[in-house]
């Protein structure tokens, strides 16, 4: 089984590094959880492809949403494909980030909590990428980079008053 062990050295090394994701089956409902992550993540200053084919030819958070990894233009480097998408769905998307991104400098597949896929995973760490599985990338930077306190948790505090 896949190791979904991750240190905090590793998924700092992951955020601090990229500046490209595409967010595949990403939503422009703002109440779904991948709409969500996708602004919280281009608040803080990474570029976010959107693809989904139910948005094509909608724009998300300045980028234009594309229906395919295979539509993302030229040359474009992607540093990280973060996947909202079903379990069973999750190889192919790999298969296809592989091939056409890899070339391009893709460094991390990203599953999103919930999203386990071992194939997909061992696929993706045997072309050379950084895995993670059954994660957000929004919780860990707010982790890993202090916000959860701002926002009043995980303050170790435990306070009542009337």
């Amino acid at each position: 089984m896949f190791n979904q062990n991750y240190s905090d050295t590793y998924l700092r090394g992951i955020l601090t590094s990229t500046k490209t994701i595409a967010a595949v089956g990403v939503s422009t409902n703002p109440i779904r959880p991948s709409y969500f992550v996708a602004r919280y993540l281009s608040l803080k200053h990474y570029r976010v492809l959107p693809v989904n084919p139910a948005y094509t030819g909608q724009n998300l958070f300045g980028e234009g949403i594309l229906p395919a990894l295979k539509d993302i233009p030229g040359e474009m480097r992607v540093d990280m494909v973060d996947i909202f998408r079903r379990s069973d769905q999750v190889l192919p998307i790999v298969e296809e980030a592989i091939d056409l991104l890899l070339p391009r400098g893709l460094r991390t597949i990203w599953m999103q909590i919930g999203v386990i896929n071992q194939d997909a995973a061992r696929l993706a760490e045997s072309a050379g990428l950084n895995v993670v599985m059954n994660r957000c990338p929004k919780i860990e930077h707010q982790r890993l980079f202090g916000e959860l306190r701002k926002a009043g948790f995980n303050t170790g505090i435990i306070s009542s008053k009337l």
